[in-house]
Order: structure tokens, then sequence, then C-alpha cells
């Protein structure tokens, strides 16, 4: 990381921001042509969980090239100056690594979908459409390294 200052080190807060943040970005090299993809995600023990259909852009990509870089961000403010070169940004976000994998079996389909709920607001353990579920697959990327950064006061 270049500027060293803004790097984060606070594992509490590099917690909170996989916890609260709301959009993982994520990116994949296929063909020597990058591809970005935003999705909503759930977090827990080192892992994001990903609600995805069965096919798809994604699910091709994923088999053509499993190996994957994310950012996560939470809420940014812009914070005005006097002059152009005054105005800044408060930010805080992860830039990461990993491999993305395809989940297909019921169980594990059930146990990512209740971490995506309880990121998104649920509380407990939900109930879920067979149905549903055969037609749907859980992503999960397993971190392997990633950077936080922050600026402004927080």
């Amino acid at each position: 990381m270049r500027r060293k200052d803004k790097e984060l080190l606070d594992q509490k807060i590099v917690q909170e921001i996989f916890e609260k943040g709301n959009i993982c970005r994520i990116a994949f090299s296929i063909d020597n042509k990058a591809q970005i993809v935003p999705v909503n995600y759930g977090y827990n023990d080192h892992k994001l969980y990903i609600h995805s259909a069965p096919r798809g852009s994604k699910i091709e990509w994923i088999r053509q090239n499993p190996k994957i870089c994310f950012e996560i961000e939470l809420p940014h403010e812009i914070i005005t100056g006097e002059a152009a070169c005054d105005w800044t940004t408060k930010y805080r976000s992860i830039i990461g690594h990993g491999h993305i994998r395809i989940e297909d079996h019921e169980e594990q389909k059930i146990a990512g979908l209740d971490i995506i709920m309880n990121a998104h607001g649920g509380d407990g353990t939900y109930e879920y459409n067979k149905r549903a579920l055969g037609r749907m697959m859980i992503l999960v990327i397993d971190i392997e390294s990633y950077t936080a950064k922050q600026s402004g006061d927080w």
C-alpha cells in the first residue's frame, strides 16, 4: 500500500466493514478481459457468501477462472474545501483477493442464505422453499488476502 497513513490495521474496524458493507464488487479476469459484478453478500468466518442463479455470466466466469479480486466499502462522504484541490473523501474500504467456489448442496445453500439474511437485517434461521433452493446456488469467496483503508475523521 502506497499510503501507509491510510492503512487500517484495527481488526475490529476491519470486521465492521466486512459486516456492515452492503455491496461487494467482484472482479473477474476472463480471456484477458476484466469483468466486475456488484452483489449483495453475507460475511462469516473469513468468507463472503453470495446468492446466485445457477446459470449466467458469473457462473461461466467462475468455472473459467475462480481467482477473483473484491472490494467492499462503507458509505462515504465528500468533504468540500475552499479550492478544488482541497476537496477529499471520507471513506473506509477493503480490497481483497481470493478464490470463489460454487456450493450446490441443499444444506450449504441454507447455511449460506442464513448468513446473507442475517447480514441484511434478519435474525435467526429461516425456512426456504425447496423448489426455490433447487433454482439457485451459493457462491463462497474464500478470502486469501486483503488491505483495508480509511480516510477522514471517524
